[in-house]
């Protein structure tokens, strides 16, 4: 008998999140009545809207301990990760033309590396165990006084596995070089500060952390230089032109000021429902695998292996319950999972891979209804259709 819980589930809140009511009351405003262009400065409109912006812009640096003149808005992560790759890039001496970029990166990150590399540039993957972890002896290694930059997400968005920036950025400053982090997952789920990391470039997204798609952020220590990479009007003192997402800027600064005010209790709560997940899919099914490190790991996230099981095979049996096999970006590919493929190491992987993401709206009743879910589809399968 399931759980008595209202189909389907959401556990894909790595993929996106829903907005924070709270969150669209503070936008909606800035849709129809404070609606002026923060770049109008001869009149009210766009007063109130440049107003609303610098208020954004000291929120977002808060949840960073950051100052507000080091937030420039983006369109979101994968914007952001482009801009400090190849921004750096751009201004970078001659004898400074090399990159290191781990293994389990976000693809924009690793694109832009392989852009870099067919101009010319040296790059270097650095490698993870497999507990997901960087190998900080290969980083050491790697690490030369041509190095330009260290590019190391702070938490990864598969397997959840949280990196350790701090020495990763003492390592990489002593040789001279700069460290960039994707943060798209981490922030709002774990705390950020970016003196205590020591990072010099940092991109975050607001739909990953219940504020709106399209609208995210890069922080730029204020000694980085960055070349601009969208010209044609000056804004953002010149940095990043383009008219200001004023509500979607309103909405991630709303999303940035809940998460640090609740962050400490809701990461308590999703270590508890993601603890009760994997001990309840353990206790009811033997070959559960969790899939990197569970100590050094985002609250919300679980990725593991069902053995014995195909993978397509339990997505469709599963049906009401949204999870994910990999990335959402990735999820469309049919080729194994970049991520999967470092931790393993070339071993393959026969065993259906499932990424839970929880979320604020998670309840206890869901995951009782997913265990009881995956329980029975992963027993039907492994008589039916085991995995070959």
């Amino acid at each position: 008998m399931f759980a008595m819980v209202h189909a389907p589930v959401y556990l894909d809140y790595h993929a996106t999140t829903p907005v924070d009511p709270r969150v669209l009351e503070a936008m909606l405003p800035y849709f129809t009545k404070v609606f002026g262009n923060p770049a109008s400065a001869s009149h009210a409109w766009g007063w109130k809207a440049q107003e609303a912006v610098e208020s954004a812009r000291k929120d977002v640096a808060t949840m960073l301990g950051a100052s507000a003149r080091e937030i420039v808005f983006t369109s979101g992560a994968t914007e952001s990760n482009n801009w400090a790759i190849r921004g750096l890039a751009e201004l970078a001496p001659p004898d400074r033309r090399h990159v290191i970029v781990s293994a389990i990166e976000h693809k924009s990150v690793l694109e832009s590396a392989v852009r870099l590399e067919a101009s010319g540039w040296t790059v270097s993957i650095l490698p993870v165990g497999d507990d997901g972890i960087v190998d900080m002896n290969a980083l050491n290694q790697l690490l030369t006084d041509n190095t330009r930059l260290v590019s190391v997400m702070a938490a990864n968005n598969e397997i959840g596995v949280i990196q350790p920036l701090a020495e990763i950025a003492a390592l990489a400053h002593a040789r001279g070089a700069l460290v960039h982090t994707d943060a798209a997952q981490a922030a709002g789920k774990i705390p950020l500060d970016v003196k205590t990391l020591g990072v010099d470039l940092l991109s975050l997204t607001g739909h990953k952390m219940y504020g709106p798609k399209g609208c995210g952020a890069l922080f730029i220590r204020k000694s980085t230089a960055l070349e601009p990479l969208i010209r044609g009007g000056g804004h953002e003192h010149g940095m990043r032109s383009g008219t200001l997402n004023v509500p979607g800027i309103v909405g991630l600064a709303k999303a940035c000021s809940i998460c640090t005010a609740e962050m400490a209790a809701e990461s308590r709560r999703m270590t508890e429902l993601r603890n009760r997940l994997l001990e309840g899919l353990s206790r009811a099914l033997g070959g559960v695998t969790v899939n990197g490190s569970l100590d050094h790991r985002l609250p919300n996230n679980l990725h593991v292996n069902f053995d014995g099981v195909d993978g397509e095979s339990l997505l469709v049996g599963i049906g009401d319950i949204a999870v994910s096999s990999g990335s959402a970006c990735s999820s469309a590919s049919s080729t194994p999972s970049h991520v999967l493929s470092a931790i393993c190491h070339g071993r393959a992987v026969s065993s259906a891979t499932i990424r839970f993401g929880l979320g604020r709206w998670t309840t206890d009743d869901e995951i009782d209804y997913t265990i009881e879910k995956f329980t029975s589809v992963v027993q039907h399968l492994r008589q039916t259709a085991p995995a070959r």
